[in-house]
């Protein structure tokens, strides 16, 4: 998607890898109504996941439900009993310290004890 979410994808591709440079990048689950895939980061099992909807770039968290989220990111699945997405609008900040605790957080679920 060359708009606003193909660099909003980008930037948080971006600062994923920051937040945790051990992190691994794959695309996966390409299909013929979805050819380019879906971009997954991987720490220990996966962390989040990127998804390109009409108005919005969600970054869904699989064990979103028992991760801490102090400044209230999640803003959709907030109804299930494992997941927590977030979906990014046109125009909308980018809270690099919030996200980033995300992030480390989904790490630390996935680490073995």
């Amino acid at each position: 998607h060359r708009d606003w979410r193909g660099e909003t994808l980008s930037r948080l591709r971006t600062f994923i890898q920051k937040a945790d440079p051990a992190v691994i990048e794959e695309v996966k689950w390409k299909k013929p109504s979805r050819p380019e895939g879906v971009p997954v980061w991987s720490h220990d099992g996966i962390i989040c996941v990127a998804d390109t909807l009409k108005n919005a770039v969600r970054l869904t968290f699989p064990k979103g439900a028992q991760m801490q989220d102090p400044k209230k990111l999640f803003n959709t699945r907030l109804d299930s009993n494992t997941v927590r997405a977030i979906d990014f609008h046109e125009g909308d900040p980018l809270n690099e310290a919030a996200l980033k605790a995300l992030i480390l957080d989904a790490v630390r679920l996935n680490t073995p004890k």
